[in-house]
């Protein structure tokens, strides 16, 4: 949004931090919650605790206590959080969407900052990191869960260390892929619902994440890097003894940009979405695949490899979809994953995301949830805007105009040659 809502929507901003206040139990504490999200909204350029105070006219000192020492649980204001998305934006055919963000920060001191890979600048930086869960229905998007990144060796192995920092005992080194998962199921807990998951291929290949995120019932496309391997068909297996093990007659497994030396199923063309620089379209292949899991074959479902026409990038998703699910329905799940780029964009670009200055663990988790908590309230007012949405299409072929045949997760019509990449004058 160009100008602040706080000046234009004082009452809906009221209305909304009502609705979450009910968490916060002192009339002082609900005062500096609004002051905080009033800030987060503003057009300051700066947006840590400082210039929102004195904005506001309160002193800083007094903010800085409401994150740092109020009486507060930000637990029960996320969970109020993901209870107004439920009850305003709830969606039977919802997307969960996990992925991590960085903060670029000095020194040694703040709660899991150590030299690691920084999103923010693209290369080794001394940074914090955070693993989010998004939710993606229709016209709608928002953050409503977040947790902090422990580095194992330099942070979960060092407890003194955790406590100088406020880092309580019983929060520990998990690996990014553990932490998406315990948002996922804190989140369900409080009645969040979601038909598919997305997530990246530092997720997508990790095969206890995706057969625990199977166990809710979650229909799962995630990217797999290209060195997955498994077999498009599902190989022998024998049982020796009580522990089951590939025949010795078995193929061996094959990585995923490798299963086709030569011929293979169709490429079929797509529009995935129009962008300011024209449209953005993809070739797909797609084939039942069976991915290696500690040796043994995982459960059979769907690989599919997508090249983009103009810049030849590919990507590799595999994912659990029921087998008459179309593939349009796919790609379009699968490339949603971008609605949670566009939610840390704006985070960052527009409430603050990046900005506090606090060092301790429980300040640092209450700013996460204040930050959640002013982007709703900014998505939710932005929502009528009419913002560009995704669309996925077939694209038409050249000879009849007509969408490419076998649209639908189904093998059934492929080739036994890999047709020419279209040019895309031909689009």
């Amino acid at each position: 949004m160009e100008t602040s809502p706080v000046a234009s929507m004082k009452r809906e901003l009221s209305y909304f931090t009502r609705r979450l206040c009910g968490a916060i139990k002192t009339p002082e504490s609900r005062a500096h919650f609004r002051t905080y999200v009033q800030g987060q909204l503003s057009n300051l350029e700066r947006k840590s605790v400082a210039p929102m105070a004195l904005a506001a006219g309160v002193s800083p000192r007094t903010l800085q206590e409401f994150l740092e020492l109020h009486r507060w649980d930000p637990d029960q204001v996320r969970c109020r959080l993901q209870q107004v998305v439920m009850a305003d934006h709830g969606d039977a055919d919802a997307i969960g969407a996990i992925d991590e963000t960085s903060y670029a920060k000095k020194g040694d001191h703040t709660a899991g900052v150590q030299p690691q890979y920084c999103g923010a600048s693209g290369k080794t930086d001394n940074c914090v990191v955070t693993v989010h869960l998004g939710y993606v229905s229709t016209g709608f998007h928002a953050l409503i869960d977040s947790d902090l990144y422990l580095p194992e060796h330099t942070w979960g192995a060092d407890r003194e260390r955790c406590r100088a920092a406020g880092i309580p005992d019983e929060v520990v080194y998990r690996p990014k892929w553990r932490i998406g998962l315990d948002l996922l199921a804190r989140s369900w807990a409080q009645g969040v619902r979601l038909a598919w998951l997305v997530a990246d291929e530092d997720y997508g290949q990790c095969h206890g994440f995706r057969q625990e995120v199977a166990s809710y019932g979650i229909s799962y496309i995630v990217e797999v890097p290209c060195s997955l391997k498994g077999w498009t068909k599902p190989p022998p297996t024998i049982r020796a003894r009580t522990r089951e093990r590939l025949a010795s007659w078995a193929k061996p497994s094959r990585r995923v940009d490798r299963l086709w030396s030569r011929g293979g199923p169709s490429w079929e063309t797509f529009h995935i979405k129009d962008t300011d620089k024209g449209a953005v379209v993809w070739e797909v292949r797609v084939s039942r695949f069976c991915p290696w899991e500690e040796g043994l074959p995982g459960p059979e479902q769907w690989v599919l490899v997508a090249r983009q026409v103009l810049t030849g990038e590919v990507k590799y998703f595999l994912s659990n979809a029921p087998r008459d699910t179309p593939l349009t329905k796919v790609l379009a799940v699968a490339f949603s994953r971008s609605h949670i780029e566009r939610l840390f964009e704006d985070a960052k670009g527009q409430v603050g995301l990046d900005h506090f200055e606090v060092r301790k663990y429980q300040p640092l988790m209450r700013h996460l949830v204040l930050s959640m908590a002013s982007l709703l309230f900014l998505v939710q007012q932005a929502a009528g805007e009419g913002e560009k949405k995704t669309i996925v299409e077939c694209a038409p072929t050249p000879a009849s105009g007509r969408c490419a045949a076998g649209s639908g997760l189904d093998p059934a019509g492929t080739t036994t040659k890999t047709p020419p990449a279209p040019h895309p004058d031909r689009l």
